[in-house]
């Protein structure tokens, strides 16, 4: 099915927990969240720009635009648009969140194939997976959890020819760096640095990211902003972050913000705090 975004992890403070992944893990995986509650739930999501791993002990959120509930073991591509995940108050999920590169090492597969998707895990026929799921199931410790998950994963990794892997994921974290560090970077730009051309680095991208690289750029744009008016003052001036994310115009950047979260800059003020997921690491 079509993805729902991704939760916004600071819209749910109570009940929730950040773990960092052990060092090993820490160019794979951004963190890990837990988040339980008995309170319904009602919140805005976001296309943050990193794929997710979800693992639903209890009853999976709703998503209502989609009139459906997420799987037990969800797998989320990067996504576009904004909705909304809701709960009636009986939540207790884990999220591995990765980093916007490296799902593809652990699923073996094109991570395109999940653009704009949120599919069941099961629906992967990963038979590796669907046991982590069920020790996941099984467990009732926190901690423990994110130790069978990270075992996982370095089971995974290991078993992965590494030069390959590394090879790969060098190119494209040298490209996806200067993205975040001046997201309006050409794509030609992005290619000379992957020392691809630019037929090649976009396939390659799509495949590893699960974007295309100018689509990808306007959620760091997007992303860039958030964060900029996450930091500001009572002050605001919304020229001097349109310039500052990337946009053309201040025109350009209020049409593609509203695109992204379903509100224009200001307005989003009124609804929540903004908070930028890309840009901040809360491990």
């Amino acid at each position: 099915m079509e993805s729902a975004s991704h939760v916004l992890p600071h819209m749910v403070q109570e009940g929730f927990q950040i773990y960092k992944p052990c060092k090993a893990l820490q160019s794979y995986v951004r963190y890990y969240w837990i988040f339980k509650s008995k309170q319904p739930l009602n919140v805005p999501t976001f296309p943050i720009g990193c794929p997710q791993i979800i693992f639903h002990k209890k009853t999976p959120l709703y998503i209502p635009e989609l009139k459906s509930y997420q799987s037990a073991l969800s797998v989320s591509g990067q996504v576009n648009y904004p909705a909304h995940l809701s709960s009636g108050g009986n939540t207790n999920m884990i999220t591995i969140v990765f980093q916007p590169y490296t799902l593809a090492a652990f699923l073996h597969l094109p991570i395109s194939l999940l653009h704009n998707q949120e599919i069941s895990g099961y629906d992967l026929e990963n038979k590796q997976l669907n046991e982590l799921a069920t020790r996941i199931f099984d467990c009732e410790d926190d901690l423990l959890s994110i130790g069978i998950i990270e075992q996982w994963l370095l089971t995974t990794i290991t078993n992965t020819p590494n030069k390959k892997v590394t090879y790969n994921l060098n190119r494209i974290t040298a490209a996806l760096n200067e993205l975040l560090t001046k997201p309006g970077t050409s794509v030609n730009n992005l290619a000379d640095i992957a020392c691809l051309s630019k037929k090649q680095f976009e396939r390659f991208f799509y495949a590893t990211v699960g974007s295309l690289p100018k689509e990808y750029a306007r959620i760091v744009r997007f992303q860039k902003s958030l964060k900029l008016l996450q930091h500001c003052s009572e002050n605001i001036n919304f020229a001097q972050i349109a310039y500052q994310s990337g946009y053309a115009d201040q025109s350009h950047y209020i049409r593609e913000f509203k695109l992204f979260s379903g509100y224009t800059p200001s307005a989003l003020l009124n609804v929540c705090t903004p908070y930028s997921d890309l840009f901040t690491d809360p491990a």
